[in-house]
């Protein structure tokens, strides 16, 4: 595993984002490479932390002023060994290569865990849509696109949203990819109903976070019900976590921006939780707007020199960071773990620096990486488009209940990897393996490509 990261880092120095990623998963699996020596022999890890492809192009657009700007666009085509290249686009000015590597590499895994036909994939740009109106929006979006579609396909690379890209941008960019191709196919998930889009995936990554939670809990004869809960975020991933702990008899007490968050101590109600879709959604405004029109609620600003987040110093029973990757450092971790947090259930992808998940680990806290536990989101992504390929449109209650049985396997899947490979209750290891396994086993049968 050392000669592995050699290589890793030797290549790409600066990419930190990305070394975290392949670092534990390479953790996770080496006890399956010293079991299967042909892993080794057949260079499985050589390969996997290499992408089939990537492709970065320039993305000129003009303001609403007639002023050009210029962002860069990418896209990383991880692995198709399983399926078409499968994950979201990103519009933040955060985004660069080490990101949206570690990403693809993470969807590689959790695309093999659903147990659908998805290899893995992630794109995006450095493109800031906050502030943007509609029309600079779609401009920006129809540049972007007149490059990318020369690279999808519906079987060959099928891109979602993630941070920056919804509904909107979502519309946009299958408008354009339709009028260059001038065909009417499954290219993107995350649609809209009149247009191919399937029942509950805006909340499918929410959900089956909640979903997962409900499983770890119930190895320990528990639920969620009137369980305490921090949620971080305010985005899709947020929203519909706190919906579907609403549902569940829980209570949500926090949601956050990246402006700093809000603490209601007697929860988020459906009511509440109605204004904060209004205001992120539509009006897209800032989270402390929140505990202006709530007076019970206590906005705080972030602190960008603090050493913790405060967000995640409060006594409750269940964590569930959905904002952002390492959103939780090693003091947010202890903090969590001090005040007797149960459950800690990624609904983003890697929110936990390594040191807090081996805080969480070490105190025996159910901790789910979010490969395992955010999988719903790319999950009801391929339940689109099998409904796409089939010209058919499920119900809410049969996708639903689809995502539900689909993170009840991904759950025993990590369970059954964990302990069969000598750490019970492990769901990072038994996440990172089973995906591993299942993508080493597909690379054996189609040769060395």
């Amino acid at each position: 595993m050392n000669t592995i990261m050699d290589i890793v880092k030797a290549r790409d120095p600066y990419e930190k984002e990305f070394h975290q990623a392949v670092t534990e998963v390479a953790e996770s699996v080496k006890p399956v490479l010293d079991k299967n020596s042909e892993y080794r022999h057949a260079g499985i890890m050589e390969r996997v932390v290499e992408p089939e492809r990537v492709i970065q192009f320039r993305v000129p657009w003009v303001d609403d002023q007639g002023v050009v700007k210029v962002n860069r666009g990418f896209r990383i085509e991880m692995s198709s060994v399983i399926g078409p290249y499968k994950g979201g686009l990103r519009f933040h000015p955060s985004v660069n290569l080490s990101i949206l590597k570690f990403l693809a590499f993470e969807q590689v895994f959790k695309n093999a865990l659903t147990t659908l036909p998805m290899g893995g994939g992630k794109g995006g740009s450095d493109f800031d849509p906050k502030g943007k109106s509609d029309n600079e929006v779609m401009r920006f979006c129809q540049s972007f696109m007149s490059e990318l579609y020369r690279h999808l396909g519906p079987d060959t690379d099928v891109p979602a949203g993630d941070i920056g890209v919804g509904g909107r941008e979502i519309g946009f960019l299958f408008g354009m990819y339709k009028k260059l191709k001038n065909e009417f196919s499954g290219i993107l998930t995350g649609k809209s109903l009149n247009w191919g889009g399937s029942l509950i995936r805006p909340e499918a990554t929410g959900y089956g976070s909640v979903f997962f939670a409900n499983e770890m809990l119930a190895t320990k004869n528990e639920n969620l019900e009137n369980k305490v809960c921090l949620v971080s975020g305010s985005g899709n991933v947020a929203q519909y976590t706190t919906e579907k702990l609403n549902q569940l008899g829980a209570k949500v007490v926090t949601l956050s921006d990246s402006s700093g968050y809000i603490y209601d101590e007697k929860g988020i109600d459906e009511a509440k939780l109605q204004y904060v879709m209004y205001l992120k959604n539509v009006k897209r405004g800032r989270i402390k707007e929140y505990a202006e029109k709530y007076s019970d609620a206590v906005y705080t600003e972030i602190d960008a020199g603090a050493d913790h987040n405060p967000l995640w110093d409060h006594k409750v029973d269940c964590a569930f960071p959905s904002a952002t990757q390492n959103e939780i450092n090693a003091k947010d971790a202890q903090n969590l773990v001090d005040n007797r947090v149960h459950v800690v259930c990624e609904g983003a992808n890697m929110p936990t620096i390594p040191e807090g998940v081996d805080i969480f680990l070490e105190n025996k806290i159910l901790f789910a990486p979010g490969k395992a536990a955010n999988a719903g989101g790319v999950a009801v992504s391929g339940l689109e488009m099998s409904q796409n390929s089939m010209r058919i449109k499920w119900s809410r209650e049969e996708v639903e209940a689809r995502l539900k049985g689909i993170m009840q396997s991904i759950h025993h899947s990590c369970i059954s990897a964990a302990e069969e490979f000598g750490t019970p209750g492990n769901y990072v290891n038994g996440a990172n393996i089973a995906g591993f396994v299942k993508v080493a086993d597909s690379m054996m049968d189609q040769g060395v490509v």
